[in-house]
């Protein structure tokens, strides 16, 4: 079976999916997107998925390429297409095509592009596993509450995780309080059990498991907060993890190579792990 892409109203062979030089995407970064994980071949939490890309696109003020019900359809239809199972689907929405000018262009046609990966099933095993992430000042703009493709700084900070032999970076703002990851969302459980995540402002992007988890916390009656948490109350905590829609929660071990709580994968990031797959997973 061949890999499809999505372009512009076209399902096209991956290999032959191109956009136009001009499309404001590439040359600005004008253009919003959302991951979303595929699990037994469902779609994981979509409504909030399509909501955030809502909201993206409000912010930035970019329309809708073709109604949310439509973009949808399109979406399940390369996803059935492409027989994946397991993985996620890539959704990228530009200004679209114009000369290249820093003022909005008048009558461009919004550009639309969607592709699928496949990852192997969730494995609570591995999930489990705990990971370092080492710490790098947060450099990206002031609106990291919007999914745009700007994400140099992202990238920068997890070449540098990889090339430290760890498995993200977390980013430090100017007042020493760590904000997120490069591609996920931050937590720590503090000595007196108390799961803390930044508050979902312009300093962090609203993560969709993010959101999973608080729900999570609530059913359990668990106590958390939404608040910011410095570096060493990270270091002190009693367990730390992280959230992305391809990593579902991946408990740290490790920060800046101290070790954090006893070097393991606490219970509490266990019993997440195994909620969030039996709530979200293949059903």
């Amino acid at each position: 079976m061949p890999r499809l892409a999505y372009v512009n109203g076209r399902y096209l062979p991956h290999r032959m999916a191109a956009v136009h030089v001009e499309d404001r995407g590439y040359q600005f970064s004008d253009a919003v997107y959302e991951v979303i994980g595929l699990s037994g071949g469902r779609k994981v939490e979509p409504l909030r998925h399509y909501d955030r890309l809502d909201r993206s696109l409000r912010e930035v003020r970019i329309a809708w390429p073709m109604s949310r019900r439509a973009l949808g359809f399109v979406a399940d239809t390369l996803i059935r297409r492409n027989g994946v199972r397991d993985g996620y689907i890539y959704i990228q929405i530009s200004r679209g095509v114009a000369p290249r000018d820093h003022a909005f262009p008048v009558g461009a046609v919004p550009g639309l592009v969607m592709t699928t990966c496949r990852k192997p099933p969730f494995n609570g095993d591995v999930a489990g596993r705990g990971v370092g992430v080492i710490l790098t000042p947060d450099l990206r703009w002031k609106r990291r509450d919007l999914k745009t493709v700007g994400l140099l700084p992202n990238i920068l900070a997890k070449q540098e995780a990889l090339d430290a032999g760890a498995f993200d970076a977390w980013l430090v703002d100017d007042a020493g309080a760590i904000t997120e990851g490069t591609a996920s969302n931050a937590w720590i459980v503090t000595t007196a059990d108390v799961l803390v995540t930044r508050r979902a402002d312009a300093d962090i992007l609203n993560g969709v498991t993010r959101l999973g988890v608080l729900d999570l916390a609530r059913e359990a009656g668990l106590a958390f907060e939404e608040r910011p948490f410095t570096v060493d109350e990270a270091k002190g905590a009693r367990e730390a993890f992280l959230t992305s829609s391809t990593n579902w929660i991946r408990p740290v071990i490790a920060l800046d190579g101290a070790q954090i709580g006893d070097g393991r994968p606490g219970p509490l990031a266990r019993r997440l792990v195994a909620r969030y797959a039996e709530v979200f997973g293949d059903r």
